[in-house]
């Protein structure tokens, strides 16, 4: 019979700063919070086994990667509360790789570089968020069961890198219907009253179709599929227990949804972010409600700490080395962010392990050259030809490994397994390709074959974090993610042994050595970003929350409705499970809210206003199926007076009215301007009005149609000659009048 076990689940905020701090994943330095789409959330499930009484934390967070830092910090208060239940050993932290969330929370220099350094703020946010997110779970256990489904996903993610995959033995791919993995697995907790409480999938996609030009927090795809997951289960952060739905991540390093589409632009990414959450949404759903088959057996888990610099590969003269990044690194992953250094991929070291003369880029020799005075460490000036042949066709521009006082990125690196009766989960400090993962998987599987276990999920970037895992054979080739790997080209088989031994003692009902003590650097943390010094008003007798730009009276469902703010700098205060938005409808002489920052039909957007003024930004998207009626939105904020002291406040928009949509998707123009006039058309979500997505010329007295795309409802039009901008919707007829006014009619 199978068995019941103890569950609970919960969930926590941890957004973090939404103005002024640099985001995790492009190693962008540009790329700055200015704003929130959706908020971020902690998803932790306990699981025990009424039996032994052995318990396992499952997380997912909406952050890049779990790091080190993190993971030590949160396992040092969770003990503080329960004492030794809830462990390094037991406890698995991960991140679904969003590239929309603000860093800064790692102890290791490299992960801080674009950041300007180590944010006290946002660490605390995360890390209190994982413990909140757990207490709530552990407060919510009671017995129930555990069920697990799998299906697959199409068109959801591509190979980035196919000439590297395409390089891996043509025997090992025959094996395989494609070089992505396109199957979801997932678990769904059910307690014994019959209440269902959450699930957890795992599924190979990168969270990158916001690109590095947005601002705007968001879990990217898997947030938002996430999002869609809850909103229908009715979830409610303010309930003890309620509903949550998390979407890991697995072996994505080199599944990208941008191959479809290109680099995304900032005109059509949140549609493409749309599209794949929703698709992993659909499968989720589907195979959550028909999940049946019932998880049985012990709870029971393995961790050890490995030097993943040092790991000799058994029966071999090969071995991983000191970490370091290759050239190709540099030149981004180029499926979802364009290079700044005009680097392109595929640079190899020549037979001694030098930079080829002929791919020699300014760039990369500054880097090299520069290497210490950027990151404050020493760099070592020539490398030895054993590490230099160590790391093969790799031409390396930074040691990061070899750097004093201590190394730019971990090599201690915690391993584990978990283990939840026939399904077990690998916590992995990397992002594996889609071949490495299949490698590691099969290992694995085969060292616990005849011991009951059916299933196994690759649980990535978790508890720390340490670049790319390829093949040997991908590697080789020099991609980005070949470059990425720091440990050399023997990497995966160094995570293949060392995952074995563990393995193989689960199976025997061993333990394991903790292995080497990571390094505690959190003393050791500088930053070069400056805090918020003050809040000032525009001018004295206008107080912060006051509207700078209203609303319109009225406005369509499936248009837009914005209004501006002056206000303060979101840093003085998270608004943790709070909101600096809230749509508002009037019902019985009452206000209602309707949607908050948490839902990504809404923007809170952040701008800098001369020396310390704030311009607040708020969006609303206005759904199709909006309720007609009257409505408002709200900001709330916090200032900060030169004394330091926090004051908060609040502002509304005026009351405007929403009518029904119409579905008509055509724009008509007629210039009665008397000149020539230029329309240029937006993207409705293009705030920055980067790229026009296509434009036409109006001869005087000229009627035009123009057919809004699939998808976008409405659309921001520039007229050049009167010089003004206009959002417009599908079935609206546009004039341009005499004295060069815009007015639109439905």
């Amino acid at each position: 019979m199978p068995n019941d076990y103890l569950i609970g689940t919960g969930i926590y905020d941890v957004t973090g700063p939404a103005a002024e701090l640099g985001m995790m994943g492009m190693a962008s330095i540009d790329q700055k919070t200015e704003g929130i789409q959706s908020r971020l959330f902690a998803r932790a499930f306990i699981v025990g086994d009424q039996s032994s009484g052995k318990r396992i934390i499952i997380l997912s967070a909406d952050i890049w990667s779990c790091t080190q830092a993190v993971k030590t910090e949160v396992v040092k208060r969770l003990k503080n509360i329960y004492g030794d239940v809830y462990t390094i050993d037991n406890v698995l932290l991960s991140g679904t790789h969003t590239h929309s969330g603000p860093g800064g929370y790692s102890h290791y220099a490299l992960y801080n570089l674009s950041i300007l350094g180590f944010d006290k703020q946002n660490f605390e946010c995360i890390v209190g968020g994982m413990v909140e997110a757990i207490k709530r779970a552990h407060e919510n256990l009671a017995p129930g069961k555990i069920f697990i489904n799998m299906g697959e996903i199409k068109d959801c993610g591509n190979n980035r890198s196919p000439d590297a995959y395409e390089n891996n033995p043509p025997e090992e791919k025959a094996k395989y219907s494609g070089n992505t993995d396109n199957e979801m697995l997932l678990i769904k907790f059910v307690k014994n009253d019959g209440k269902e409480v959450g699930c957890v999938n795992w599924y190979p996609i990168h969270p990158t179709n916001r690109g590095n030009k947005n601002r705007l927090i968001t879990g990217d795809n898997k947030g938002f599929a996430s999002y869609l997951f809850e909103k229908e289960k009715g979830t409610d952060l303010n309930d003890k227990e309620t509903f949550i739905a998390a979407f890991a991540n697995s072996n994505c390093g080199d599944i990208s949804g941008n191959i479809k589409y290109g680099v995304p632009d900032l005109i059509h990414d949140f549609i493409h972010m749309q599209e794949f959450g929703r698709k992993q949404f659909n499968k989720a759903k589907e195979i959550y409600d028909s999940a049946n088959i019932q998880l049985f057996g012990e709870v029971d888990y393995r961790h050890t700490h490995v030097d993943m610099s040092n790991v000799q590969i058994e029966g071999t003269t090969n071995r991983t080395y000191p970490a370091a990044l290759g050239a190709s690194m540099f030149a981004g992953s180029t499926e979802d962010s364009t290079s700044e250094f005009g680097i392109t991929e595929g640079i190899k070291a020549t037979a001694t392990g030098d930079f080829p003369i002929e791919k020699q880029n300014i760039i990369l020799q500054a880097i090299t050259i520069l290497s210490g005075l950027l990151t404050g460490f020493k760099v070592p000036g020539l490398l030895s030809d054993e590490m230099k042949k160590g790391h093969g066709y790799k031409p390396i521009v930074l040691a990061q490994g070899l750097t004093e006082p201590y190394p730019l990125s971990p090599e201690v690196l915690p391993l584990q397994i978990i283990r939840i009766g026939n399904l077990v989960l690998l916590g992995i400090p990397a992002e594996f390709t889609t071949m490495a993962g299949r490698r590691l998987r099969n290992t694995i599987l085969q060292f616990l074959q005849n011991s009951g276990i059916n299933y196994l999920a690759l649980a990535t970037y978790a508890n720390a974090y340490s670049g790319y895992v390829t093949t040997k054979e991908e590697y080789d080739t020099q991609n980005y993610e070949g470059a990425s790997t720091h440990f050399g080209p023997y990497t995966l088989m160094a995570y293949q042994q060392e995952f074995s031994k563990m393995a193989i003692a689960m199976k025997d009902r061993k333990m394991v050595p903790a292995g080497p003590i990571p390094r505690d650097l959190s003393s050791k943390q500088t930053t070069l970003q400056t805090g918020v010094v003050a809040d000032t008003q525009p001018w004295p007798w206008i107080p912060f929350g006051s509207v700078q730009t209203d609303v319109d009276s009225f406005y369509r469902a499936g248009t837009t409705a914005k209004v501006i703010f002056w206000g303060g700098h979101p840093k003085n205060n998270l608004r943790t499970l709070g909101t600096y938005l809230e749509v508002q409808r009037k019902e019985n002489n009452k206000w209602i809210t309707v949607f908050t920052d948490s839902d990504p039909c809404t923007i809170y957007k952040w701008n800098r206003d001369f020396v310390a003024n704030s311009k607040i930004t708020i969006i609303w998207d206005i759904p199709l199926d909006t309720e007609p009626g009257e409505y408002r939105i709200c900001n709330y904020g916090d200032s900060k007076n030169i004394d330091g002291k926090i004051n908060m406040y609040q502002g509304a928009s005026s009351v405007f009215k929403v009518g029904e949509a119409i579905a008509i998707n055509e724009i008509t123009f007629k210039n009665s301007y008397g000149k020539q006039v230029e329309i240029w058309f937006y993207h409705p979500n293009d705030f920055l009005r980067w790229i026009a997505y296509d434009k036409h010329i109006l001869t005087p007295n000229e009627k035009y149609s123009w057919k809004i795309p699939s998808g976008w409802g409405r659309v921001q039009v520039r007229f050049t000659g009167p010089g003004k901008w206009k959002t417009i919707s599908g079935g609206e007829s546009v004039i341009i009048t005499a004295e060069g006014n815009i007015e639109n009619t439905a």
